[in-house]
C-alpha cells in the first residue's frame, strides 16, 4: 500500500514539473523595440524596421485610456522599457515594464492617487488558460507558448511603445 502511494506521489510530482515553462534559446536578430497597438490588440517585436514576430494580445479589463492609478484596470500608454524578468510568474513567465515612470508618478501624485505598478507582458498561467477578452489588471497577456518565445527573444532594456 505504501509503495503504491509513493509511486503515485512521485508520478504526480514529475507531472507537475513537466508543466512548468520551457526556457527556449533564441539566436536570431536582436529585438530592438516592441510596439503594442491597444486598439488592434497587437504586439510586434522589431529588429530596427523589420517585424520579427506579431502576437495577438489581451489587455487590462478596462483597456481604453492610459493607466492613471492602481486598480483602474488599464494598460499604460507611452514609452517604457523592459526592466525585469520573472521566471516564476504565476502567469507562466513574465517580462516587467518600467511603469510607473517619473511622469506617471508625478501625475498620480498631483491627482492624489497611487499610480499602481507591476505591469508585465505575461502568459496566462494555470488559472487563466481559458480567459477571454481583456482580463488583466493592466498587463499585456499572450499564450503560454508565446511568452516562452518572447521571453527568449526580448532582453532587459528593450524599449516598448504602447499606443492607444
Amino acid at each position: 500500500m505504501f509503495r503504491a502511494f509513493l509511486l503515485i506521489a512521485v508520478a504526480v510530482f514529475l507531472a507537475g514539473c513537466a508543466s512548468g515553462p520551457r526556457f527556449l534559446t533564441y539566436d536570431g536578430p536582436e529585438v530592438t523595440r516592441i510596439t503594442v497597438e491597444k486598439a488592434q490588440r497587437r504586439m510586434t517585436l522589431w529588429h530596427h524596421d523589420d517585424a520579427l514576430q506579431v502576437f495577438n494580445v489581451q489587455l487590462g479589463r478596462n483597456p481604453v485610456g492610459h493607466k492613471r492609478q492602481r486598480g483602474d484596470g488599464r494598460t499604460p500608454e507611452g514609452n517604457y522599457y523592459i526592466d525585469r524578468r520573472n521566471p516564476r510568474s504565476q502567469f507562466h513567465l513574465s517580462l516587467g515594464i518600467n511603469y510607473p515612470d517619473d511622469r506617471d508618478r508625478e501625475n498620480a501624485n498631483e491627482a492624489g492617487v497611487n499610480p499602481g505598478g507591476d505591469i508585465f507582458i505575461h502568459g496566462r498561467g494555470r488559472d487563466f488558460r481559458r480567459a477571454r477578452g481583456d482580463w488583466t489588471e493592466g498587463c499585456i497577456a499572450v499564450t503560454d507558448r508565446e511568452i516562452e518565445l518572447i521571453y527568449a527573444m526580448v532582453q532587459d532594456g528593450t524599449p516598448i511603445t504602447i499606443l492607444p
